[in-house]
């Protein structure tokens, strides 16, 4: 069987996911499609909406036929790494191809940009290092000094945010030399930071969750799938609670009043001395006053949430450093035609499946369940929460 991988998130899984997973099927030409999707926290260094097992149930139901988590320390983390775990894991599963969304459209320009950059690659780091000079953050500096060389040459827009991480999966690939064969498809109608919802209903997740927490899930019916919004009805109506910063704010103040500078330093990504910047913010009314306080031009709202969530989750540098590839494929779920895929392919597989978490995995898995039990700590209602907590445990993977 001919599987294509795909990397995502689902923060929920829109019609917008419904249109990658069908397309990404037709375009490779493959019998099922097997996607690496981040956990509770994001890329971006944020709680996921609904919980991960909800997510993968929605895209189950949607078009895609097996789950594999993206383990924490490479979901939350910059774009370069968090494309390399997840490339790398598509390739363990046994993928052929790969198949992203980007608002290029082509794969062509994606190759030669990486070949582009083969042949310049100090000119570009020496053009990355004179913009941080100017005291803007790195992503920001990357896509200058992609732009200053390379625009008018290989035709690829690097400050677009789908095209410069499908440029990251390009070159993860290539690193390591996968035998995948990447794909690439046009986004279509809203933009990936659009606030608001689209009237062709191919909305961003971000206006979506906007949506849906300001206004409530009805209004989005129209924007998500029919398993989207069915789930996530009988979810919110057995007591399940739609995830945002502000829950976890206690938390983190918490830590921050009760933290010295120097304790703090040990936490991934905590750099250049923000603790000091964090720490006297601290007393802050709400996670957004607080995020507007610390935020400037080189500290970007993204970075300040990964790094909040390594502080949340207690993620030192030497767990990140300890888990530097994938060691594990840990199974959310599958369809009737992905456990056929996997009876036929597992043992070809270069990492070992998880579909149940035992204490046997505890070392191995320590950061995520970690992770998971830091977010269950978000939920109000005290049983509920003692559900999620142990829920690692307790839940199998979905098979439908």
């Amino acid at each position: 069987m001919k599987a294509c991988g795909i990397v995502v998130e689902y923060n929920p899984f829109h019609n917008g996911h419904l249109l990658h997973a069908q397309q990404s099927r037709q375009k490779t030409d493959s019998d099922l499609v097997i996607a690496v999707m981040s956990g509770n926290f994001l890329q971006r260094g944020e709680p996921a909406i609904l919980p991960k097992q909800e997510r993968a149930e929605m895209a189950l139901r949607s078009g895609v036929d097996i789950v594999f988590e993206l383990p924490y320390h490479f979901a939350v983390q910059h774009a370069s790494i968090f494309a390399e775990g997840a490339v790398k894991l598509l390739h363990a599963a046994g993928c052929s191809s790969i198949c992203f969304g980007s608002e290029n459209g082509r794969i062509e320009p994606f190759l030669d940009q990486l070949k582009l950059e083969k042949e310049q690659h100090d000119s570009l780091q020496e053009a990355i290092r004179e913009q941080m000079k100017l005291g803007i953050s790195y992503p920001s500096a990357a896509a200058r000094g992609y732009r200053q060389l390379f625009e008018h040459k290989a035709g690829l827009d690097l400050s677009r945010p789908n095209n410069m991480l499908g440029y990251q999966y390009i070159k993860a690939a290539d690193l390591f030399s996968s035998v995948m064969t990447p794909y690439t498809i046009k986004r279509t109608a809203s933009e990936y930071h659009d606030e608001t919802l689209h009237e062709t209903y191919i909305s961003s997740a971000t206006s979506i969750r906007k949506k849906v927490l300001e206004e409530g899930l009805s209004t989005v019916k129209k924007h998500v799938p029919e398993a989207t919004f069915l789930m996530t009805e009988a979810y919110i109506n057995n007591g399940g609670q739609l995830m945002s910063w502000e829950p976890y704010w206690p938390f983190i103040q918490h830590t921050l009043l009760t933290s010295s500078p120097q304790s703090l330093k040990d936490i991934y990504e905590m750099e250049e001395g923000i603790e000091y910047r964090l720490i006297a913010a601290a007393a802050s009314s709400s996670f957004h006053e607080f995020m507007h306080q610390v935020k400037t031009k080189r500290y970007t709202w993204t970075r300040i949430q990964r790094i909040l969530t390594h502080l949340l989750t207690k993620t030192l540098k030497t767990d990140v450093q300890q888990n530097s590839s994938p060691s594990y494929l840990r199974m959310l779920g599958m369809t009737g035609k992905g456990r056929e895929y996997l009876n036929i392919h597992k043992n070809d597989f270069a990492l070992p499946v998880i579909s149940k978490l035992s204490r046997k995995h505890e070392e191995l898995c320590a950061i995520d369940i970690r992770a998971s039990r830091t977010y269950a700590m978000g939920f109000s209602d005290p049983i509920y929460r003692q559900k999620m907590i142990s829920r690692d445990y307790t839940a199998p993977p979905v098979i439908l």
